[in-house]
């Protein structure tokens, strides 16, 4: 016995070392690495055992030093196109043990796959042309003769039709929805007795990223309830779902998430509870340096503000009011002014002045109410009441400043230009040489008045459309303008973006233009562009307007708050 396996191990050498010359030139100093590996392919007796080792195949084939596999063929393959050498070797493979006819049938699928999305990458169309066809002829024979030859209970069966479905999506072809049903049927079949889940979430992952959330989240549901029956203790899947947070899946972190409070809810006492939804809420919610923490700080990469609400509303049902301190309360409202629920938003930063009058958060709280008062609930004398109380203050703060330019924009607007031009010098007065930016506003709405000129027109007209009694009730549900960051530094960043909903005339699509006005910082914006780069140079809590129109007129309008710190 112990001859044959020396013989065995001198044969498998001989027959790595006539490898295509490319293979054993790229790579010899993995040479051993790969006999070992080779091995262990030949020498395996169970699936488990073939899935780990041509994992590591691929990565030994793939990866370079700086360039580490996440997973699968990694398509850029160090910037060197391997893909041919290694369906090469995968065939001297399943020369020597032809039980490894499934796994070879779909990493040469997988190869010829990431090499197609390669070659576009690099955009060599000459390879891509000529040999696109014999490739995806590979593609959907070595997938289908793995489908062909496991079972509903492999979890190559399952890789196989994911890769299949991924595949005619991308080719956008008829099979698409056939794929997509007949994938998740067998992968729901392969849930009810699977003992290694990974394909579930490798599966929920790749559905999500190609825009299918609903089943996504039905399989990330199915690989929550299979993990979770096996974990005992709360506290493990606790872990589970921050460790899943930190990776940045946030879908299935939410599941566990809801997982582990359904568990917690039933066995902890109030005062235990509240602490650790309170270190969730904050994980997920938008929030300012100085508020509530929780594994995120201050990472707006992994925020999902309506979970944060949800799991918020728990804390209220359970402690009531009185369960929000001044920062939980500030964080709240906060995360529900990045979901623009701007009646909820008012409501809950009253709450935190009525309860915590004292807030260092005070001034903020009561500009965004007068913002929101006058620009979306069309309450111009709440508005201004807050403006007023802000603007009377001994010591101006940003927001005190910015509210003598809004009951100025206000007067002006109203026509009532003695007290705009009040407004706009004593803006100047009290700023001195701070708030440049508020005092540039300023200057160019006194030299309109000085002029006697008329407002400049995108300002004009987003007042119009969103003060007028007769304007439409715009409820800024036709344009969706957002910020790619909800609060800045001094001189740093932001790509404030607007998404219009398709307008449509007949067959012609409707041009339209975008009239930015307000605090838009150092940016220069245009009709046609959609979206700008904001830079502020001075602190304070900056009011970004949009009028989108087209040319029946006015389509909506918009606001973006931005807090520069």
């Amino acid at each position: 016995m112990k001859k044959l396996k020396i013989i065995f191990l001198f044969l498998l050498t001989i027959s790595i070392c006539h490898m295509p010359y490319a293979i054993c030139k790229s790579y010899p100093q993995d040479n051993n690495k790969l006999v070992t590996l080779s091995k262990q392919i030949i020498e395996a007796d169970k699936d488990e055992e073939l899935y780990v080792s041509f994992e590591e195949l691929n990565d030994l084939y793939f990866s370079r030093p700086e360039v580490k596999s996440k997973g699968g063929i990694p398509p850029e393959a160090g910037q060197e196109d391997k893909y041919s050498e290694f369906v090469d070797f995968l065939k001297s493979l399943s020369q020597q043990k032809e039980a490894l006819a499934p796994f070879v049938n779909y990493y040469t699928a997988l190869t010829r796959y990431n090499q197609l999305k390669y070659l576009e990458k690099i955009q060599n169309w000459d390879e891509y042309f000529s040999q696109g066809n014999n490739f995806r002829g590979q593609i959907t024979l070595g997938i289908q003769k793995t489908i062909d030859s496991t079972g509903a209970k492999d979890a190559l069966n399952i890789y196989s039709r994911l890769l299949l479905w991924q595949f005619h999506k991308d080719q956008q072809d008829a099979f698409v929805e056939s794929a997509l049903a007949d994938l998740m049927s067998a992968i729901l079949e392969y849930a009810k007795g699977a003992q290694d889940i990974k394909p579930l979430k490798v599966a929920a992952g790749r559905l999500l990223a190609y825009g299918e959330k609903g089943k996504s989240r039905e399989l990330y549901r199915a690989y929550v309830d299979k993990l979770t029956g096996s974990v005992k203790e709360a506290q493990e899947l606790e872990g589970i779902a921050s460790g899943f947070y930190k990776e940045g899946n946030l879908e299935l972190s939410e599941a566990v998430y809801d997982a582990y409070l359904e568990r917690i809810g039933k066995a902890y006492p109030k005062d235990k509870l509240i602490p650790a939804l309170i270190n969730i809420a904050g994980s997920f919610s938008y929030s300012a340096a100085s508020a509530v923490g929780g594994l995120g700080g201050n990472d707006e990469g992994r925020k999902d503000a309506p979970y944060a609400e949800k799991i918020f509303k728990k804390i209220e049902e359970i402690g009531g009011r009185s369960a929000f301190d001044e920062e939980l309360a500030y964080l709240r409202a906060y995360n529900a002014e990045t979901m623009k629920d701007y009646p909820e938003v008012k409501d809950l930063y009253l709450d935190l002045i009525q309860r915590y009058p004292q807030t260092k958060y005070a001034d903020e709280a009561d500009f965004k109410i007068g913002i929101i008062s006058t620009y979306i609930l069309r309450d111009i004398k709440t508005g201004r009441d807050y403006f007023e109380k802000l603007s009377a203050k001994e010591t101006l703060s940003p927001q005190g400043i910015s509210s003598l330019y809004q009951l100025g924009l206000l007067s002006q607007w109203d026509n009532d230009l003695v007290k705009a031009k009040d407004y706009y010098n004593k803006l100047v007065e009290k700023a001195g040489n701070d708030f440049l930016e508020t005092v540039a506003l300023a200057r160019e709405r006194l030299k309109e008045l000085t002029e006697s000129r008329p407002m400049e027109y995108n300002l004009k007209t987003f007042l119009d459309a969103s003060l007028k009694a007769e304007s439409p009730a715009f409820e800024s549900v036709k344009v969706n303008l957002n910020s790619s960051r909800h609060r800045l530094k001094k001189d740093e960043s932001a790509d404030i973006n607007c998404t219009p909903y398709s307008v449509e005339s007949g067959c012609m699509r409707v041009e339209i233009q975008y009239l930015w006005s307000g605090d838009l910082g150092t940016a220069k914006t245009s009709l046609e562009k959609s979206g700008f780069n904001a830079t502020y140079a001075q602190r304070g809590t900056k009011i970004i307007n949009l009028a989108v129109v087209s040319p029946a007129g006015v389509l909506d309008r918009s606001i973006e708050i931005v807090d520069v710190d």
